[in-house]
């Protein structure tokens, strides 16, 4: 079965791996026999998604992706492996789905010439202020 990120990009199961390793923390002595932290390996590079959905999910997964490549996601919060399992593959879709999502092309604009006019009044005033408070000291002294 595939995990549907949007209406178009699917990822497979055969290019999703999954490792059940023993978690730490609270569990009792479930945490010493039992492996329920999963620790999910998603190969980026030689993954099915589209070209520029693989470089945005590079960017934005940052240190968790590997040098070779693949992206690392570990889930260890809950007590069972089939919650750390669903938390995992939730987690990978989240990245999956902001990666697919385009960012906005940028415009530029150009200030407006009553807002450049309203600025050049707004300094005249502060300096005529700031040269009137030089001549009060000036006629102090």
């Amino acid at each position: 079965m595939a995990m549907q990120i949007t209406d178009t990009i699917s990822v497979p199961d055969t290019e999703i791996e999954e490792r059940f390793v023993r978690a730490s923390g609270p569990g009792g002595q479930n945490v010493n026999k039992v492996a329920t932290a999963v620790q999910l390996r998603f190969n980026v590079d030689h993954s099915s998604i589209p070209g520029d959905v693989k470089m945005r999910l590079r960017a934005i997964a940052g240190s968790r992706i590997t040098t070779e490549g693949i992206l690392v996601i570990d889930a260890r919060e809950h007590r069972t492996q089939a919650q750390n399992r669903e938390a995992a593959r939730a987690r990978l879709n989240a990245l999956l789905q902001q990666a697919a999502k385009r960012p906005k092309k940028r415009r530029p604009t150009k200030v407006s010439r009553a807002a450049r006019e309203k600025r050049l009044v707004s300094k005249k005033k502060r300096g005529e202020l700031k040269a009137d408070r030089a001549k009060k000291s000036r006629r102090e002294d």
